[in-house]
């Protein structure tokens, strides 16, 4: 499948340094965890998004989502590759939700964690998320 081919070195680090700079303009009063997402589309369009907290807390979305429903909104449809950054120590790793939201346009995928340090691990969302459930469940129905 497409969406599981390898990046090239290039592309992976394009994406890394867009979801650090997009985590630069993530809204966090509340958390003061920033966040920043990158994706790049089978179609070679690179997305990015930030978490947007709220003060209700419920009403918060992810970097990863955003991220991910930018491209829907600009007509992408398969995910090749997901890096998600923060300016901490700690390795990133996407919620529950996103990690979802990520199936529902990619069976697997290749996803970028990269810390403020710069320090990088590579997973993959079947990984992340084993035995998913997906859109291709709803089509025998």
């Amino acid at each position: 499948m497409k969406n599981e081919q390898v990046l090239d070195i290039n592309q992976a680090a394009e994406l890394i340094r867009q979801a650090h700079q997009a985590c630069e303009d993530a809204y966090a009063p509340y958390s003061c965890y920033k966040v920043g997402a990158a994706v790049l589309w089978e179609s070679g369009r690179i997305t990015s998004g930030v978490n947007v907290e709220n003060a209700s807390y419920g009403l918060t979305v992810c970097a990863e989502r955003n991220a991910v429903f930018h491209g829907i909104g600009l007509g992408e449809r398969r995910i090749k590759a997901v890096a998600v950054a923060v300016p901490l120590e700690e390795i990133p790793s996407p919620c529950g939700a996103c990690r979802q939201v990520i199936r529902e346009f990619a069976s697997d995928c290749l996803v970028l964690l990269s810390n403020g340090s710069g320090e990088i691990r590579k997973t993959r969302l079947k990984d992340l998320l084993p035995d998913s459930f997906g859109p291709e469940f709803l089509k025998s129905i």
